[in-house]
């Protein structure tokens, strides 16, 4: 019997994310993502781990075809199947729309991998977010 030790397994980076406090008042922003990469095969696992249990088990995602690669019918996370759709459509291009049985729907800002902390703040600020609170990093 072998009794080398194995090095622990790679752990993920936790997503860059950030969920806008619940509110009675509706918003068109839920939230803000800013993914490594616009490969979504690789980033969504991440971001579906990383969402508020109160938003449920995400079923649907929507995504703009223009800036994600990787897009396929469907995709399995945490044993979980999700529907991927994407859409060519000019409205909203920089969001991602989250979708759960008995849920609704949830809307994040989509800031660009490249972007910098300050652009981030930047367009969270014209998304209505509060730009002074950063994204949960790793």
């Amino acid at each position: 019997m072998n009794s080398a030790l194995w090095p622990p397994p790679p752990t993920r980076p936790l997503p860059r994310l950030y969920v806008a406090p619940q509110s009675t008042v509706p918003r068109r922003i839920d939230g803000a993502w800013w993914p490594r990469t616009f490969d979504l095969l690789t980033e969504l696992p991440q971001l579906l781990s990383g969402l508020p249990e109160s938003w449920g088990q995400i079923d649907s995602v929507l995504v703009n075809s223009a800036l994600w690669t990787g897009a396929p019918g469907r995709l399995l996370v945490r044993n979980h199947v999700v529907r991927l759709h994407s859409t060519a459509s000019a409205h909203a291009p920089n969001t991602v729309v989250l979708m759960a049985s008995g849920q609704g729907r949830r809307d994040l800002l989509v800031v660009p991998p490249e972007a910098t902390e300050q652009a981030a703040a930047s367009l969270m600020s014209a998304a209505g977010l509060p730009a002074e609170q950063s994204f949960l990093m790793s």
